[in-house]
């Protein structure tokens, strides 16, 4: 490591020293902490969609009006965005293990108040607390992969680690969906509260030390954003997150308004949905070994095309299936795309990248369905669509841009 140090000199780009190096091609593999981190992504993807399914019954106790109770979705992604350098920032150069368990720790307590809250305003302070637990768990576990298992092994890793965010989609949020229907929306928090004390546990019991020689202080961060590669890398995956959730947010929408189905089957669509976006994702580390920027590209390409056929084919039921089924299978891949762009366009600077990557990720999740929301109030279901697909059209555009020195 001194060698490298010595080899960069001075002048290195990042300014920030490097985090401790992965571990070598021949260590050991911690497999069950990989689990951990996934299993903490899967509880917080869950705890932060969980109140579109019961938004409307948790409006009705609090009196509040469902744009009120909106609050609740846009407060932790907005936060998060805000969240995840000021964290990294905060804890310095803290075992990551320690980090990892606190913030889940902190998920728990999120989620007992929300099952307990008494008032509306509780609620929205232990959302804001979900923010910082996005921010900042997402900044220290999504580039975790290189140093919990071999080289060879870090692809697999990687898509263990992200398969969370469909599943989170496909399992946790139908089965909590369905919990606060048949026992309360309060009981659906409460079994998450004990599923992010689990995995507590779990982390704390399955990480190996974690150590960085390194903090993440926004110096840093500031300096990753000279650097040709992570400036594409945020306009091409923001465009692309921005289309995406500007259309999927009111998937269900347009199947119940527009293809005309039941709630029981826009459930099955988005069920099918999610389960062709948890194989996106296992296939994506081939596809990303390949050839990066072609995999984006075409998770661009094609989630642009999905959204413009989508108010032509997504009439009839047979159609609106297909496309789901296309979407989700791409749009399976483009959580760990990015991380992977940002990754490699600052190889000696990983948990800025994170950081970096997860920012720019919420803000584009945000954005874009506040975008989507003042296109359909302006318009039509079937103009976010299009809406959606020139956005993505454009985020294909940009990773035709010529690579940079530090391109991946």
């Amino acid at each position: 490591m001194a060698t490298a140090h010595a080899a960069r000199g001075a002048d290195r780009p990042y300014g920030a020293g490097d985090a401790a190096p992965p571990p070598a091609a021949d260590g050991p593999a911690h497999w069950t902490a990989v689990a951990g981190v996934s299993l903490g992504i899967f509880t917080i993807v869950t705890t932060e969609i969980l109140p579109v399914g019961v938004l409307p019954t948790l409006a009705d106790d609090f009196g509040t009006s469902d744009g009120t109770a909106g609050l609740l979705m846009t407060l932790p992604g907005i936060l998060a965005a805000c969240c995840a350098p000021l964290v990294m920032a905060a804890v310095g150069r803290l075992d990551r293990r320690i980090v990892l368990t606190a913030l889940m720790a902190l998920l728990c307590l999120a989620n007992v108040l929300t099952a307990a809250a008494p008032a509306f305003w509780v609620v929205l302070v232990a959302r804001a607390l979900v923010g910082l637990v996005i921010g900042g768990f997402w900044s220290a576990g999504a580039g975790l992969a290189p140093r919990l298992v071999p080289a060879a092994a870090v692809g697999t890793a990687t898509a263990v680690i992200f398969a969370a965010v469909p599943a989170g989609s496909v399992l946790g949020v139908p089965a909590g969906t369905l919990l606060g229907q048949q026992a309360g929306w309060r009981s659906a928090f409460a079994i998450l509260a004990v599923l992010a004390f689990a995995v507590a546990v779990l982390l704390a019991r399955s990480l190996p030390a974690l150590p960085v020689d390194a903090t993440v202080g926004l110096r840093a961060i500031g300096a990753l954003l000279r650097i040709r590669g992570v400036r594409l890398g945020l306009a091409v995956t923001g465009l692309l997150v921005v289309g995406h959730f500007a259309a999927y947010t009111y998937v269900a929408a347009f199947l119940r308004d527009v293809t005309r189905v039941d709630g029981a089957q826009a459930t099955a669509g988005l069920l099918v949905y999610g389960a062709a976006g948890v194989a996106g994702n296992f296939l994506a580390s081939r596809a990303l070994a390949r050839s990066l920027r072609g995999a984006v590209a075409a998770y661009a390409g094609g989630i642009g095309a999905v959204t413009l056929l989508f108010p032509l084919l997504g009439q009839s039921w047979p159609g609106a299936v297909g496309l789901l089924v296309v979407w989700g299978f791409l749009y399976g891949g483009v959580p760990a795309a990015a991380q992977t762009w940002f990754a490699r366009s600052a190889p000696d600077a990983p948990e800025a990248a994170a950081v970096v990557f997860t920012s720019s990720f919420q803000a584009a999740l945000a954005g874009g369905a506040l975008l989507g929301g003042v296109v359909v109030d302006a318009a039509s279901l079937s103009a976010v669509m299009f809406f959606a697909a020139t956005v993505c059209a454009a985020a294909g555009a940009a990773v035709a841009v010529p690579a940079a020195r530090k391109s991946p």
